[in-house]
């Protein structure tokens, strides 16, 4: 009689692990791809460099790396910039050209290239992004749009927890 209340047991303990199992691999399923991470660097004595870094889908799915940064240097205003680069050999930027952000509600900003001479590489965009986080809302998504060579447009869709993540940036260490 015991031997037979051990299988019970027994069989019952596995099933409730494999019943386990299967809703924490729903959950790791379902669950959203994990934010961005602030990372900080010294780029030269007395120069820090804080940055967000997110790789998203374009239109197509290539991913691009969207890097949200500022530079703190002794005796300077704060400017943050905001870079995409693409795959090399899949999208070249044209430059100088501005991005265009239009916000969850319709509003549409513009951010001036920082490289009005052509970038260090034809897949990568700088863009000034100082004034354009002020005007951005604590509920909005973004829509990025820039020129790409070929009469082609990149369009980047930005999570609204993204933007969240990059005004926490702009008032650390103010």
């Amino acid at each position: 009689m015991l031997c037979h209340t051990q299988q019970i047991l027994l069989r019952l303990l596995m099933l409730g692990g494999l019943v386990l199992c299967l809703l924490l691999g729903q959950v790791a399923l379902m669950s959203e791809p994990a934010a961005a991470v602030l990372r900080q660097h010294q780029d030269a004595p007395g120069v820090m460099r804080y940055h967000s870094q997110q790789s998203l889908p374009d239109e197509l799915g290539n991913a691009w790396q969207v890097v949200l940064f500022k530079q703190i240097t002794l005796g300077q205003p704060t400017r943050f910039n905001l870079r995409l680069v693409g795959f090399p050999g899949l999208a070249e930027l044209t430059h100088p050209q501005l991005l265009e952000i239009t916000t969850s509600g319709g509003k549409v900003l513009t951010a001036p290239d920082v490289f009005p001479q052509g970038a260090p590489a034809p897949n990568v965009g700088q863009y000034d992004f100082t004034d354009i986080l002020n005007q951005l809302g604590t509920d909005d998504s973004l829509l990025f749009s820039v020129p790409l060579k070929g009469e082609k447009t990149l369009a980047l869709k930005i999570p609204q927890p993204l933007v969240t993540e990059w005004q926490w940036l702009a008032d650390e260490l103010k």
